[in-house]
């Protein structure tokens, strides 16, 4: 785990806080473990982990003017240079729109600014400490500097309603340790803390300015090549050394016992367009990775491409022609690894804790058995549905902008899938009610069917969009929480629509599409902690932020056809050269929700044990016999939301690990800050004090 943390003091206070450390409020003195100072006194600033050397880019105007950029990033230092001028003049979205994923932070004087991403897979956090601020990258050393205790309202928001930003607000699941949004920079003066947005979002007042689809496609397509591009570039970095032979094993497998890397560049292959877009991008590139034998720089380096395939569960023969087809090429070379019950979802529940909790964490050994066969720097196709996708209240948007013939194909799929001439009159009257609906009507929408546990919703792909057609909706495990911590995050929601002002500012399907995102980065950086390889490093190009401006481009009466994703990727790759592609490219997959199942009803006794004395019912978000009499209905087949259980034992699970680590990311005499230093006592009742 890698993250950078900083603090801004008081004028009043800078004497006693350093890059020599702080001193706390017991007098000892404490500092980051395992760090190295990018920048010392007044208001230090440390990178802590295994970042490389390539990584940590330092440029300096003078002494009091200088910015820090750690990550992937392809600004040169002159174009650095110049953020940092225009970022010194208060302009801060240069400093986000270089290609690559990366977080900026620029000094100037006494004034910090830290700029988190669009998607929020990079996010920024911050909370006050000794009279000033302290910032960083991640939430557990900010929650283990103030001796955080757990903020037992977020967690109940979490599982109530996941997608609904006003219902997290700025939170964390630590007391007093606050989230920047995505899309906004922390500002810090001498202590004092504002948070500002730096990019722009879709009006409610006009109707969308038209944009050209060909020309949108093309911005997608060179934002994805140079995010693709920006990786490639950065120097290549070989594991640990393999310290020896190992008797019947071959390199590649001694790699893999290990848990080593193999060196140089892979990607993800599964047979989605996404991941094979990444694939063929990054192994067609003149120059590059997938280079034939004696043609340019880099001549016999090959492109590794790891296809997973499940033997436990059927169903994606299909795909698995289609990755060796794409890989069957000389710049290739492809290797698949066979997973059986073994690394199902549940099978295996071992695991480092994480800064946050998130539903991955109940297949992160299923996603680290492919990643340990994958290279030193791996492409993953995350993201891509939730950039490139139209989400279902799109079509609000169009009935808000007077183009309503666009909906005639998204609404005529919907009707073959479901084979009801009604379908028309259901879908336009939903998209034409949230068209005219408020935000604060939405969210009171909402708060009142917490309250009366209205949580049956339609089934089917017909349902499902109907349902996805409001401002807010509950999540899939909120029908197993207690009623007070149903009604806490009912009061949230009202206090949300109660503040002066506050509003999503744009269009609803505008605004469900950018909160499914961050739910959705949030939850894959999660994944990233989890399923980490030590030496690896997973990249997710669709999640940066020119990616991203590119994809809010894209029309919404494109976006919104059957196939889009697909077309637009097939569009990106003859763009970039690549024109023959396998037999149904784009087609849909539906087998993660059957691994879900299989690996529930081979590890529900497993989960029955997990759940014999909860933590979550200590808590007070649920009662132990209602989640375990549903893991045993959902085992035997019972059509229950898949998704919302694994909320429920990720969260579990992340409680679990958080309460029995000993150790702290901060070191000092004589004592040791750690996050939730007094566990967690019984909440029942004393929940609506924690908001």
């Amino acid at each position: 785990m890698r993250w950078l943390v900083g603090w801004s003091s008081t004028a009043a206070g800078a004497a006693r806080i350093g890059s020599a450390g702080a001193t706390g409020p017991d007098g000892e003195t404490v500092q980051p473990v395992g760090s190295q100072l990018l920048w010392g006194d007044p208001d230090p600033l440390w990178a802590v982990g295994d970042w490389r050397p390539d990584e940590i880019r330092l440029v300096s105007v003078d002494a009091r003017t200088r910015i820090a950029v750690l990550g992937i990033c392809g600004a040169s230092d002159e174009e650095l240079r110049v953020g940092l001028l225009a970022a010194r003049g208060g302009a801060l979205r240069h400093l986000t729109a270089w290609a690559g994923s990366y977080t900026a932070v620029v000094q100037v004087g006494r004034r910090i600014t830290v700029c988190g991403d669009l998607a929020g897979a990079r996010p920024v956090f911050h909370t006050p400490w000794a009279g000033g601020t302290a910032y960083a990258t991640a939430a557990l050393p900010l929650a283990d500097l103030v001796e955080a205790n757990l903020d037992f309202a977020h967690l109940a928001a979490l599982l109530a309603a996941p997608d609904v930003p006003a219902a997290l607000h700025d939170s964390t699941p630590y007391e007093g340790v606050r989230r920047v949004p995505p899309g906004h920079a922390l500002i810090l003066r001498t202590g004092s803390r504002e948070v500002a947005g730096y990019d722009p979002v879709a009006s409610l007042a006009v109707a969308a300015p038209p944009a050209d689809p060909d020309s949108a496609v093309d911005a997608v397509r060179d934002a994805l090549v140079e995010a693709v591009r920006v990786r490639l570039s950065a120097p290549r970095h070989v594991p640990d050394i393999d310290p020896g032979p190992v008797p019947g094993m071959g390199p590649a497998e001694r790699r893999a016992a290990r848990g080593m890397p193999v060196p140089g560049i892979g990607a993800d292959l599964s047979g989605g367009p996404a991941s094979g877009t990444l694939a063929l991008l990054a192994a067609g590139l003149p120059g590059r990775p997938g280079t034939l034998l004696g043609h340019g720089t880099g001549a016999g380096e090959r492109l590794l491409a790891v296809t997973f395939n499940d033997l436990a569960v059927g169903g994606r023969e299909a795909e698995l022609e289609r990755a060796g087809a794409i890989a069957a090429g000389p710049r290739v070379h492809h290797v698949v690894v066979a997973g059986g019950e073994e690394v199902l979802p549940y099978a295996d529940l071992e695991g480092p804790l994480t800064d946050e909790p998130g539903p991955s964490l109940v297949a992160a050994a299923r996603h680290r058995a492919r990643l340990v066969s994958g290279s030193a720097d791996h492409f993953t196709g995350y993201g891509a549905r939730e950039v490139l996708d139209a989400h279902p209240a799109r079509l609000a948007d169009l009935l808000m902008d007077r183009k309503r013939r666009h909906l005639v194909r998204p609404v005529a799929a919907l009707t073959r899938a479901d084979g009801s001439v009604m379908v028309p009159a259901r879908v336009y009257g939903a998209a034409r009610r949230l068209a005219r609906t408020s935000y604060h009507a939405g969210l009171e929408t909402l708060a009142e069917r917490l309250r009366q546990r209205g949580f049956d919703e339609p089934g089917g792909a017909v349902g499902a969009s109907l349902a996805a057609l409001t401002w807010a909706r509950p999540g899939p495990a909120a029908r197993w929480l207690t009623g007070e911590a149903l009604a806490e995050v009912s009061v949230r929601l009202q206090r949300a629509t109660s503040r002066s002002g506050v509003g999503p500012g744009q269009r609803p399907g505008d605004y469900r599409a950018r909160a499914v995102l961050a739910r959705q980065a949030a939850d894959l950086r999660v994944l990233e902690q989890a399923a980490e390889i030590r030496s690896q490093r997973l990249h997710m190009p669709f999640l940066d932020n020119q990616v991203v401006r590119a994809g809010r481009a894209l029309p919404e009466a494109l976006r919104v056809q059957p196939g889009a994703r697909a077309a637009i990727l097939r569009t990106v790759l003859e763009g970039a050269g690549v024109r023959e592609l396998p037999p149904g490219w784009g087609a849909p997959s539906h087998t993660s929700a059957a691994a879900a199942r299989t690996g529930l009803r081979v590890a529900v006794n497993s989960l029955v044990d997990l759940f014999a004395t909860p933590l979550l019912a200590e808590a007070g978000l649920v009662e132990a016999r209602v989640v375990r009499k549903a893991l045993r209905a959902a085992a035997q087949g019972e059509p229950l939301p898949l998704d919302g259980l694994a909320d429920l034992v990720s969260l579990e699970l992340w409680l679990r690990r958080l309460l029995a680590r000993r150790g702290t990311c901060w070191t000092g005499t004589p004592a040791r800050a750690r996050a939730v230093p007094a566990g967690i006592a019984p909440q029942r009742g004393a929940l609506a004090s924690g908001a």
